[in-house]
Formats: C-alpha cells, structure tokens, sequence
C-alpha cells in the first residue's frame, strides 16, 4: 500500500502543477497540494482524521456548488466535449465538470485514507 500511497502523492503534485494554467489556479492549487500531503502521510501510515474530514467536507460542498454544471453536460447532447481542450471556453459547464470529478477523485482517496485508519488515528 506504501507504493499506491506515493504513486497518489505524486500524481495529486502532477495535478497541482497543471492547475498553475487555470483560471482560478490558488484554490485548486490548494486543494490538490493538500491531497498530497495527505498521500504522503498516508504512505508513513500517518493519518490525521480531523484534516481529513475537514477536507472531505470542503470537497462536498463543493461538489454540491458545482453539481448544476454536471447536470448541464449530463443533459448536453454531446457528453464527448469533456474531453475537447476548447470546449471549456465556450461551455462553462465542461469546466464545472472536470472540476467535480476531479474533487471525486479526492473524496474517494479521503474515504479510503478515513477506512485505512480506522484504528491508527492521531
């Protein structure tokens, strides 16, 4: 598991350093740099449960503001745009899009560090 830890580590620092080209690059900088960190701990079977639930629950309701923007590229008749480099900026939903999916990924990684240290709280 120390491998997949690390292995997560380093691909939420690859997200950190892509998010420097986004429009609203602090928060998002902020959100995936905390995940690694929290990756990082996790590969030394250090887990804070406090932090992570703090982060959980940002992620959450994040997820919540963006969830109007999912619903739009869920009901947009071509899905495939989430995956078009210029469809971002001509629809604003795709953005949204990308963004809670890319908070899933970090509320599923938190849910599996919450399980993992069930018993190995500090």
């Amino acid at each position: 598991m120390k491998i997949v830890n690390i292995l997560l580590a380093i691909m939420f620092l690859a997200f950190t350093y892509l998010q420097f080209n986004d429009p609203d690059p602090v928060i998002w900088i902020l959100i995936y740099g905390a995940m690694a960190a929290v990756c990082g701990m996790a590969a030394f079977k250090f887990y804070i449960r406090p932090v992570m639930l703090i982060l959980a629950v940002g992620y959450i309701v994040n997820c919540i503001i963006l969830w109007p923007g999912v619903m739009d590229w869920l009901s947009s008749p071509d899905r495939s745009l989430l995956f078009d480099d210029l469809a971002k900026m001509q629809f604003p939903y795709i953005e949204e899009t990308r963004e809670f999916l890319g908070l899933l990924i970090c509320i599923a990684v938190l849910g599996l560090y919450w399980y993992k240290s069930a018993n190995k709280t500090v």
